[in-house]
């Protein structure tokens, strides 16, 4: 009986594998839908942002986190997949589904345009041209030769899409729903490529990238199509974010949207899916935290409890996590 049980026991052990994996997608799916019918409005709307401030910061962390290069510009990539959005809604009456995938091919061939010549000079010099553009691209969405089109200072107004074939839930809820959807996929996707043979190497020229040239990999294309990647991610981000906000104008995208992805990024953690979704949750509920803790100087609030934090978990909150994993997996008998 007891040989019996040893044969059986690998495959005993995938199977309680495949249930426990089953049950933890059965309650993440729980969790992410439950606000949707828990929430109030406003704390629902505020949820929404979340999702999509890290779905944002999932876009910065594939290029920085995984490839090594720093952005200080994808508040840039998503202002353009805001307006890309905007401008179809409301000059072309398409639907926001339609938009959504214009808008990540229009941010990735930005994204390429920028970074195949700034990626073959160095770190530093992606830093500043991704800076430069971050700084331009607001003053650019107000120029008068595209003013008929961006709405110049004044933006442009959307409305939510309505619930489709008569579903008993509010443009809010929907809009929820469908920002909860695109993260997932996207996040999965990402997940799908960290752990492919071209996350491998991505992460590779991170790490050593003599090494990884030696080796014959094609370092400037990697990095050049990883912030593609990483813009059209980012991008996609903004879109949904044109149409729950209802309003784009081009100051809602100065150079501090990309301090706080960036910012997201480090506190979720570098180098990791599941702490780019903490990042956006830092980024959009702290801010508020501060500013009821002190309205006179919410901005001095936010920076002590921005440190603070960066100083008991520099590893970020992903850091954190594999802590607790390390020593879960030490006291195992």
């Amino acid at each position: 009986m007891t040989r019996m049980d040893e044969s059986l026991g690998p495959s005993g052990a995938a199977g309680g594998s495949r249930a426990w994996r089953a049950t933890l997608l059965t309650l993440g799916i729980f969790a992410a839908v439950a606000p949707a019918f828990l929430l109030e409005s406003f704390q629902l709307f505020q949820l929404t942002m979340a999702v999509i401030m890290a779905l944002a910061v999932l876009g910065l962390n594939i290029v920085t986190g995984y490839n090594g290069q720093i952005s200080l510009g994808h508040g840039a990539f998503f202002a353009v997949g805001a307006y890309v959005t905007a401008i179809l809604m409301s000059h072309f009456d398409w639907s926001f589904w339609a938009t959504l995938p214009v808008a990540a091919l229009v941010c990735a061939a930005v994204g390429y345009g920028v970074g195949f010549p700034a990626l073959r000079l160095g770190g530093l010099y992606l830093a500043l041209t991704t800076f430069s553009l971050a700084v331009a691209v607001p003053q650019i969405l107000k120029h008068k030769a595209l003013e008929d089109w961006t709405g110049g200072v004044q933006g442009l107004f959307l409305v939510k899409p309505d619930p489709p074939f008569g579903l008993a839930v509010t443009p809010d809820q929907w809009m929820y729903l469908s920002v909860v959807a695109v993260a997932a996929l996207c996040f999965w996707g990402t997940w799908n490529l960290v752990h492919s043979r071209i996350g491998r190497a991505l992460m590779a020229i991170r790490d050593n990238p003599t090494a990884a040239q030696a080796m014959g990999m094609d370092i400037s294309a990697l990095k050049t199509k990883t912030f593609a990647a990483s813009a059209m991610v980012t991008g996609i981000a903004g879109a949904l974010s044109a149409v729950a906000i209802e309003f784009v104008a081009p100051d809602s995208f100065t150079f501090g949207v990309s301090i706080t992805l960036f910012v997201g990024m480090v506190v979720g953690g570098v180098a990791s899916i599941l702490g780019s979704l903490f990042g956006g949750l830092f980024v959009l509920f702290v801010p508020n935290i501060a500013e009821a803790i002190s309205k006179a100087a919410p901005g001095v609030i936010y920076g002590v409890i921005l440190i603070l934090f960066l100083f008991l978990l520099p590893g970020g909150f992903a850091g954190l996590l594999r802590q607790i994993a390390a020593r879960l997996t030490r006291r195992r008998p």
